[in-house]
C-alpha cells in the first residue's frame, strides 16, 4: 500500500510541475497569459472546450494505469514494473502524449495564438525524439518480448480501430 501511495504522489506531482503541467499549463500561461482575443465566436471557444476536456481522459486514464496496473509512474525516472497494454493502449502506443498534443491544439484554437501553434510543433518532434531515442528503447530491455509483441500491432501515433489484445495479457477494461 505505501508503494502504491508513492505512486499516485510522484505522479501527481510529475503531472502538476513536471511535463503534463509544464506543457499544458505553465507555457501556455506564459506564451497567452491566458487571455483570449475578444469576439471570439463560440463555434471556436466550443472546439477547444471539447479538444481541451477530450483530451484529459487518456492523460488522466495512463496515470491510473500506470500506477495500478504497471505499479510505477509516468515519470520516466520512476517507471512501471510491468507494461502496460490496457484501456487506451489498447489503441495506440502513446495516448498520454497524443491527449498532451489534443489539448495543446485545443489551446491554440481557444487562445488563437502562433505562440502555441510553434509549441504544438515543438512537441511534435522533442516527443518523437524521447519516444525513439529513450522511451522504446528502454521498454524494448525492460520487456523485450511484450513490447516486440506489441509494438508489431499497435502504432505509436495512429490508433487502432479497434482494441489489441495481447495473449495472456490482463486486459482490466
Amino acid at each position: 500500500m505505501a508503494t502504491v501511495r508513492r505512486s499516485v504522489v510522484v505522479s501527481i506531482l510529475f503531472t502538476v510541475f513536471g511535463g503534463p503541467g509544464l506543457v499544458l499549463v505553465y507555457l501556455p500561461l506564459w506564451i497567452t497569459h491566458f487571455r483570449m482575443p475578444a469576439g471570439e465566436p463560440l463555434w471556436q471557444t466550443m472546439i477547444a472546450a471539447v479538444l481541451i476536456f477530450a483530451s484529459l481522459t487518456p492523460l488522466l486514464d495512463s496515470i491510473r494505469r500506470f500506477i495500478y496496473a504497471g505499479r510505477g509512474t509516468l515519470m520516466p525516472t520512476v517507471p512501471t514494473e510491468h507494461l502496460v497494454v490496457t484501456g487506451f493502449y489498447r489503441y495506440v502506443r502513446n495516448p498520454m502524449y497524443v491527449g498532451v498534443l489534443t489539448a495543446l491544439v485545443g489551446e491554440a484554437v481557444l487562445f488563437w495564438n502562433l505562440g502555441l501553434v510553434m509549441e504544438c510543433a515543438i512537441f511534435c518532434v522533442a516527443v518523437e525524439l524521447f519516444v525513439r531515442l529513450y522511451e522504446e528503447p528502454k521498454l524494448t530491455r525492460s520487456f523485450p518480448v511484450d513490447y516486440s509483441q506489441y509494438k508489431q500491432h499497435v502504432h505509436r501515433w495512429i490508433p487502432r480501430l479497434t482494441p489489441w489484445g495481447a495473449a495472456g495479457s490482463k486486459l482490466d477494461d
